[in-house]
């Protein structure tokens, strides 16, 4: 919390100077770096690109639509985006670009509401001058003296992605949603769950939801240890194979520009494809153990290392 691609790049440097010359992956020593010094594109993103991939799945089942009673998909759903830093001002980008609506954004010094919407770039516009969300044009309501209030404004889903302990017994009865997905990290105590559960609302845990940014993480890793950029070797070979089969088909290809995929394509579909099958995975998992989702991640996680332990031998 608190650092962003200088804090990590400086780490960076301070462990290579240290250990560079004898640890050829000194570079991998952390994650979340600038681009041109280890870091891989993506990341910066990947956390709410995460949260937006579970949202994106967990509105196309029909087992959770139908605890939720919702429509299927984002497109006109409703957004309380508690948080509006990397986390829930991505999460809310790509989920306004996808239809959704973000009707309140929350700070930790002040609070805003539109039920007809609020434009997620001008609220990130006006949030980085202003340090405050007070004055925002597009809000028809305004709240500075107690911003978290605002958490219990009615919506479809809510995405608290700020702090720790956001959700308690005092405002879970209060709370206006179907579902919550977690962008940050322990942001529901133990009693408000207890209480979701009770009252029928989702609770989509944050060990799955904002898992993107780890993911990313390891991405950006694996680049390091491999000392070369994902795509590098296999890029223009793309481009030459869809021009050929192009050809084939009998286009004329003359200054027709084609790409193959970038980094930023493989991270995104590299997140898109471990998102998506977690998602389900933990999901069916739940329905078919009657367990809450939180339950059911944390139980499929244990049996993976029991079955691991089991596999190699080790008997506890």
């Amino acid at each position: 919390m608190g650092t962003n691609e200088q804090v990590m790049t400086w780490i960076k440097d301070t462990y290579m100077n240290v250990k560079g010359e004898t640890d050829i992956n000194a570079e991998g020593c952390c994650t979340g770096k600038f681009i041109a010094q280890g870091g891989i594109g993506g990341r910066s993103e990947s956390t709410g690109l995460g949260v937006y991939y579970a949202i994106r799945e967990m509105t196309s089942f029909k087992t959770f639509l139908k605890k939720v009673d919702l429509p299927k998909g984002i497109k006109d759903r409703t957004f309380v985006v508690q948080g509006f830093g990397a986390v829930g001002y991505w999460a809310s980008h790509f989920l306004e670009k996808d239809g959704g609506i973000i009707t309140t954004v929350i700070e930790y010094n002040s609070a805003i509401h539109n039920p007809d919407g609020l434009d997620v770039e001008a609220v990130n516009t006006y949030m980085k001058a202003n340090g405050t969300l007070d004055g925002f044009p597009g809000a028809t309501e305004t709240i500075l003296e107690d911003p978290e209030s605002f958490l219990e404004k009615a919506a479809d889903y809510l995405i608290p992605a700020a702090v720790e302990k956001s959700l308690h017994r005092v405002n879970a009865p209060k709370i206006q949603c179907k579902a919550i997905f977690e962008g940050a990290n322990g942001p529901t105590t133990f009693a408000a769950e207890n209480i979701f559960t009770e009252r029928g609302i989702v609770c989509c845990p944050d060990l799955l939801v904002n898992g993107g940014g780890v993911t990313c993480s390891y991405f950006e890793w694996l680049k390091n240890l491999e000392h070369i950029s994902p795509g590098k070797m296999t890029k223009k070979y793309e481009e030459q194979s869809q021009k050929r089969l192009l050809e084939i088909m009998g286009f004329e290809c003359d200054g027709v520009d084609i790409e193959g995929a970038s980094e930023v394509d493989i991270v995104y579909s590299g997140l898109d494809e471990i998102m998506s099958t977690a998602c389900k995975e933990n999901w069916d998992f739940a329905v078919k153990k009657n367990l809450t989702f939180r339950e059911a991640c944390l139980v499929n996680a244990i049996n993976k290392v029991y079955t691991s332990y089991k596999e190699n031998g080790i008997m506890i």
